[in-house]
């Protein structure tokens, strides 16, 4: 078992999960919090049964996320 973390959204029309670490694209929704990260967690677990320990970006875990908010040039 190994211990992922996930990025939650909401959006006026429910949530988007994703987990952080994992390369290429895996993402949940749902109309609550619960719904939206626990089915990213389930494509996570998918993602890295279909594609083994090379679904992992490195051997470190991603130990903090942060948010911020940056103009930026349109």
């Amino acid at each position: 078992m190994r211990n992922i973390k996930f990025l939650v959204e909401k959006h006026p029309d429910g949530y988007v999960a994703y987990p952080l670490g994992l390369r290429g694209v895996v993402v949940g929704q749902g109309e609550t919090y619960a719904e939206a990260l626990d089915d990213a967690r389930s494509a996570a677990q998918f993602h890295i049964e279909t594609f083994g320990e090379e679904a992992l970006e490195n051997e470190a875990e991603v130990q903090a996320a942060y948010v911020a908010e940056v103009d930026v040039d349109r």
